[in-house]
């Protein structure tokens, strides 16, 4: 059987760690935008929102899967 590439749980934590969290240094990049968005998200462009969701999207994926795991278990 061929597996969905969004069922394997290895390929999005390696994505979270990868593009969900880079660039690393002085902090990740996503920790960033998010606080920018917290705090009002004054100043931010189109390009920081796409900004936003590229590198959020691996993050989302990894929940969606956490919560259907949960979920499945508990059915």
């Amino acid at each position: 059987m061929k597996q969905n590439w969004l069922n394997d749980w290895r390929l999005l934590l390696l994505a979270c760690l990868t593009l969900g969290l880079a660039p690393y240094a002085p902090e990740p990049h996503i920790w960033g935008k998010i606080r920018w968005v917290a705090g009002g998200a004054k100043g931010m462009a189109p390009m920081d929102w796409f900004d936003l969701v590229l590198h959020g999207t691996p993050w989302v994926l990894l929940g969606i899967w956490a919560l259907r795991k949960v979920f499945k278990q508990l059915a």
